[in-house]
């Protein structure tokens, strides 16, 4: 890459850091110190602690996105409900919150607007790998008259998988040309998880793994 390309990169990368802060208003520096330990004690499975980290959280829709799944994971579902609900107030598209306030939904037995959530995410992210898996679950539990859709939802589910694989080894790739063999590893190990074995990209996951690893004896 010349240095007119790294230089196109680097401005672009600045515009959605600025994007970004100035789409989310409550973004100060102490909003964002939080927000990373929050996700450190989420990571950690620790949902309660992170969601109390991020209770007053009101405008920065990434952290409210966080609190609302901790508050689901840790058993909250009238506080969840509640944050979901006002992260799609400020942002409706939002493809997180709407996932896990449509799995919420149908644990509360409201499946018509977990479907409607469902279906909304797949009509703008068609290859969401998640909400492809969880429309499939609630095509199946319509019983026999879903199972043909759950199949169908599941087999676009495998593309879409193959082609996020193929992300992984294209930057493996990448990564190991350019001197950094462990974090070309770490992208095949997790292109690995989302092929089946009979895949000609988990071969190839596998071959270039095996010269990496042979060479970096």
């Amino acid at each position: 890459m010349n240095m007119k390309n790294i230089r196109c990169a680097c401005l672009a990368v600045l515009c959605c850091i600025w994007a970004a802060a100035c789409a989310s208003p409550g973004a100060g520096d102490e909003a964002i110190l939080r927000y990373a330990r929050s996700q450190t004690a989420y990571r950690e499975g620790r949902f309660s602690e992170a969601a109390a980290m991020l209770a007053a959280e009101r405008s920065f829709v990434p952290a409210m996105v966080l609190k609302g799944k901790a508050q689901f994971l840790s058993g909250d579902l009238v506080a969840a409900e509640k944050t979901l609900r006002r992260v799609l107030s400020l942002k409706p598209r939002n493809a997180e919150a709407s996932l896990f306030l449509a799995r919420l939904l149908r644990e509360t037995g409201n499946k018509k607007e977990a479907q409607r959530l469902t279906d909304r995410i797949l009509g703008d992210y068609p290859v969401d790998i998640r909400a492809l898996r969880f429309a499939a679950e609630l095509a199946r539990e319509r019983g026999t008259s879903g199972e043909a859709a759950s199949a169908v939802l599941l087999d676009r589910a495998v593309d879409a998988s193959a082609e996020s694989a193929l992300v992984f080894l294209d930057r493996a790739r990448q990564r190991w040309i350019g001197g950094n063999s462990s974090g070309a590893l770490e992208d095949l190990g997790r292109a690995r998880v989302l092929l089946s074995q009979d895949s000609p990209v988990f071969n190839a996951v596998e071959k270039l793994e095996s010269v990496i690893r042979e060479v970096s004896l």
